[in-house]
């Protein structure tokens, strides 16, 4: 994994290659993505269609045949493994405990002059997920974007996933159940966005998308931003880590790897005081990389996106991550909360040695 320093004669060079990563890429399929768009709002279903047997290898019979039955979500959950059963609805109590602390108030306030001012919070009528399933399968996305929704009180919460080989994944159907969805439709990437943005035949346009996403989907979330709200434009994957000499290199290999495998051109960022600990850390990646199902996606990503910062001082490694600004961010240092007041940029943030981005 490639180490650089930030005494390096060519790091200002270098670190501006890394704050460009996301310009570079949604130029590079704009036209691409707006093709798609376009195909979807002037052929609807016909092109949902004609897009899954070029990207995800399968041709529906009938419009019916582009939405999963409601029967075939409940036999997925009824028939799970028992621990995992139990592990889908933990995760679900905690995550809606956690949301439940966020929910927004309505507020109303009678000042003396007469005047009342305040704040009506509604739900929107109609969000649309989407959620990955090209590479992998990630039922976890399910639950962290629909329990916000029904904690919201949204009244109808639907689904876009591929589904490659027209197979769909017997978990992500048995969290939907679980969700109380009802309306998934077989369909993925740009193509998915527009879905929702636009409707079509036999899909009504959302309020709002939600969901992460490949480049192509963070594109299109972008383009369709006004006809629709959306959540934000969060792809491709990607993770920062901020570690000193406390850190274990082994943990530290392992999660940038976790984001590393998700997608070619994900995002995993080590930036570190310990000389030592970057080079056991990049040493490491190098081990488990050999021993990852997902081989070829984590390697490419880690060769062409991949990066372990030296510096100096810990508040030079919190500058340099905050103008990273990542979307996940593990703080693996001696003294992790006293750090927490100097991140001001990042979505997520992760802290301590036993808190790994999920």
């Amino acid at each position: 994994m490639k180490i650089i320093n930030t005494k390096d004669a060519t790091f200002k060079e270098d670190f501006a290659e890394i704050l460009g990563r996301g310009k570079v890429d949604i130029k590079k399929v704009s036209g691409i993505v707006n093709g798609i768009i376009d195909d979807i709002v002037e052929n609807g279903n016909k092109a949902v269609i004609e897009h899954n047997a070029k990207f995800d290898n399968w041709t529906a019979s009938s419009e019916d045949d582009l939405f999963i039955d409601v029967k075939d979500m409940k036999n997925a959950y009824d028939n799970m493994d028992k621990k995992l059963k139990e592990s889908l609805h933990l995760a679900y109590d905690r995550i809606k405990s956690f949301h439940e602390k966020q929910l927004p108030k309505s507020w109303m306030d009678y000042e003396s002059n007469g005047t009342i001012t305040g704040q009506k919070v509604t739900a929107v009528d109609r969000a649309g997920l989407y959620i990955p399933g090209g590479k992998a399968a990630y039922p976890s996305s399910l639950l962290m974007n629909a329990i916000p929704a029904i904690v919201a009180g949204v009244e109808e919460i639907v689904v876009c996933t591929p589904t490659p080989d027209n197979e769909p994944n017997d978990l992500l159907l048995a969290a939907c159940h679980l969700c109380g969805i009802e309306k998934v439709m077989k369909v993925g990437g740009a193509s998915a966005i527009a879905v929702m943005a636009y409707g079509t035949q036999t899909f009504k346009k959302v309020d709002v998308i939600t969901g992460p996403g490949n480049i192509f989907v963070a594109t299109a979330k972008k383009l369709v931003f006004g006809e629709v709200n959306i959540d934000m434009i969060a792809g491709p994957s990607e993770i920062g880590i901020l570690s000193d000499s406390s850190a274990n290199s082994d943990y530290l290999a392992i999660d940038l790897l976790s984001q590393a495998e998700h997608d070619e051109m994900a995002s995993s960022i080590m930036i570190t005081t310990d000389a030592n600990i970057a080079q056991e850390t990049s040493d490491n990646v190098d081990k488990y990389l050999k021993e990852l199902s997902r081989n070829e996606i984590a390697q490419k990503s880690i060769d062409e996106r991949g990066c372990i910062i030296i510096t100096d001082t810990m508040d030079n490694a919190i500058d340099l991550m905050n103008e990273i600004a990542p979307e996940h961010l593990e703080v693996m240092t001696q003294s992790p909360f006293e750090l927490l007041p100097k991140i001001k940029h990042a979505g997520a943030i992760f802290l301590g040695q036993n808190t790994p981005e999920p």
